[in-house]
């Protein structure tokens, strides 16, 4: 059981990393099915257009999956064309929305990348899609006739050059692939140094913060299914009972809009989320609530007039 412990405390401390890892995991395994089951090439004048589909067209697409199952874009998304929305700053909602944007394509870059990065490694798209090209036609076969042509596009499916080119197009592959990951590990570094820089937050303020959003969520999902359970099962009583049904409290329309807006953290306003910004300053308001009951205008007015007449 503590070995247990053990490991699941360190899944949750390097969740982050391992959610990335098991993403780059499952587009290799992918890969590897694509490139072993599905992928032909036909050895033909059509090698570069059909390599070239295998090697970017699933990366594209895994980079617009990204984007539907990412929860910051549709939080960002979700009601911005109402009239309301569009009556604010415009140049305040485009700034916020690239910064969003920005931060959501960075993440999203991660499966499709990994999607190329795999297959240059294993050679068999780049190759494909090489053999057929104008460039290595004009490299290999530059005053060699036509034969060498027919030679070099039947490369993938086992042909061989007099001159044994084969090799040079795997080596080419592999090696845009580890540049590559290379470039990609070294922007990351990069880049993190940067946001931890400018981060507004100081290291364990910034741990902290991700494990309350952690807990947030799992804490949000749980009563909000109570909630909706509680509702539907008042609701479901009064069609099958015909009863007029009885009070429920439940957040408004403009609650909902409140905590559903993208949260940007102000060192003026330390909230962790819009819900905990939410609560502060619905506390706030009801607390000035509160002090205006006890002293209303008009009683505001008797007091004064009592001080008016001690001064006489």
């Amino acid at each position: 059981m503590n070995k247990l412990s053990k490991v699941l405390d360190f899944c949750i401390r390097h969740q982050t990393a391992l959610g990335y890892g098991t993403v780059s995991l499952l587009t290799a395994g992918m890969e590897e099915i694509f490139s072993s089951v599905v992928f032909k090439c036909p050895c033909n004048s059509k090698n570069t257009i059909y390599g070239s589909v295998f090697l970017i067209v699933p990366a594209f697409i895994l980079f617009l999956l990204g984007y539907m199952v990412n929860t910051r874009i549709w939080l960002l998304l979700t009601g911005s064309c109402t009239q309301e929305s569009c009556s604010c700053n415009f140049w305040e909602n485009c700034k916020h929305y690239c910064e969003v944007l920005v931060k959501v394509t960075a993440r999203n870059l991660v499966a499709p990348l990994t999607w190329i990065a795999v297959a240059l490694l294993s050679t068999d798209f780049y190759e494909c899609a090489a053999s057929g090209s104008s460039f290595w036609k004009k490299r290999v076969c530059k005053d060699k006739g036509t034969k060498c042509y027919e030679l070099l596009v039947n490369i993938p499916c086992g042909g061989e050059l007099p001159v044994n080119e084969t090799f040079s197009l795997q080596a080419e592959s592999q090696l845009i692939g580890w540049v590559l990951i290379a470039s990609i590990v070294t922007m990351a570094l990069f880049f993190k140094c940067v946001y931890n820089c400018c981060s507004s937050v100081a290291y364990f303020q910034q741990k902290f913060w991700k494990m309350y959003l952690k807990q947030e969520r799992e804490q949000f999902d749980t009563k909000a299914a109570e909630h909706a359970r509680h509702l539907a099962e008042r609701n479901i009583t009064c069609f099958f009972e015909t009863t007029d049904p009885s009070p429920f409290q439940t957040p408004s329309n403009e609650d909902w809009r409140k905590i559903s807006s993208l949260h940007t953290f102000s060192s003026q306003q330390e909230y962790y989320s819009m819900i905990h910004k939410y609560a502060n300053t619905q506390k706030d308001s009801r607390v000035r609530g509160r002090e205006g009951a006890q002293n209303p205008p008009i009683l505001g007015f008797v007091a004064r007039a009592s001080e008016r007449e001690s001064e006489f």
